[in-house]
């Protein structure tokens, strides 16, 4: 992080140019007609990293970037386009393939995590399991915690409901993801027959003694490391969000950045 960040203009969280270099082709193209583009899209992208990584607000984005109505709109852009999934898959599948795996995973882990949402939030749950009102980030990540899919409810769904509806739109962005590691919450008649119709086979993986406290369990640690990713971002923390679209989007433009970052360096 000390030689990245020599190589950054101003913040931590601002793109290299390698970074910048490999993000650019994804951006939307210079229309032919109307008014020329005066906007520079890198410092578009560097405002929304520094949003996501130091969990500020929109009008506190610091006076070097460009106005934050201005960020603002291509945000809401770049969601339309759901450019932030795009680059994290890319950036995921060239990921795999630097360390000799296919691009498309075979297997993944699958849990949920809670997170408190404030009343502004909007649409948000009471989990009874965690004692916290909020919503729930129901998610799916390879055999290394690269993050695969995430689906946001209200945190009254259960684990099992959830994962539900990640089996249903998997396979259309993940075609060759056959297996499925989860925890004892998962264990359901419903969830078990609806991926058994559509081909998954879900294994679950339980504790093998009865100590109390915290123990490393195969497979299942792999993603508890992954939600330590996530937190590692102040936005994500909480769920500030009023739309889920836009919260989903933070949570691809966090895991992409983390990606890219560490391809390139």
């Amino acid at each position: 992080m000390a030689r990245i960040e020599k190589k950054t203009k101003r913040y931590p969280s601002d793109m290299t140019d390698e970074e910048w270099g490999s993000v650019e082709p994804l951006l939307p193209g210079v229309a032919k007609t109307g008014r020329k583009r005066t906007t520079d899209l890198r410092e578009v992208l560097n405002a929304i990293r520094y949003m996501v990584r130091s969990g500020c607000e929109w009008r506190m984005l610091p006076i070097h970037f460009p106005p934050w109505q201005t960020v603002y709109w291509w945000f809401r852009r770049f969601v339309r386009l759901l450019l932030f999934r795009t680059i994290h898959d890319i950036a995921l599948m060239t990921d795999r393939e630097r360390l000799g795996r296919e691009a498309s995973p075979s297997a993944g882990i699958i849990d949920s995590q809670t997170v408190k949402a404030p009343a502004a939030a909007g649409t948000r749950g009471y989990d009874a399991a965690k004692k916290t009102v909020g919503r729930k980030r129901h998610v799916a990540v390879d055999a290394d915690g690269r993050l695969l899919m995430v689906n946001l409810t209200t945190a009254d769904i259960s684990d099992s409901a959830g994962a539900q509806q990640i089996l249903d739109a998997i396979r259309k962005r993940w075609p060759w993801i056959k297996h499925f590691f989860a925890d004892g919450a998962y264990d359901r008649r419903q969830l078990l027959d609806k991926a058994i119709f559509l081909d998954f086979v879900v294994e679950v993986v339980r504790r093998t003694d009865t100590d109390p406290g915290f123990k490393v369990i195969p497979r299942r640690w792999v993603i508890e490391r992954s939600f330590g990713w996530l937190t590692r971002y102040r936005r994500l923390v909480r769920d500030y969000e009023a739309r889920i679209d836009v919260s989903e989007a933070m949570i691809y433009a966090a895991m992409g950045t983390l990606l890219v970052r560490r391809i390139v360096h």
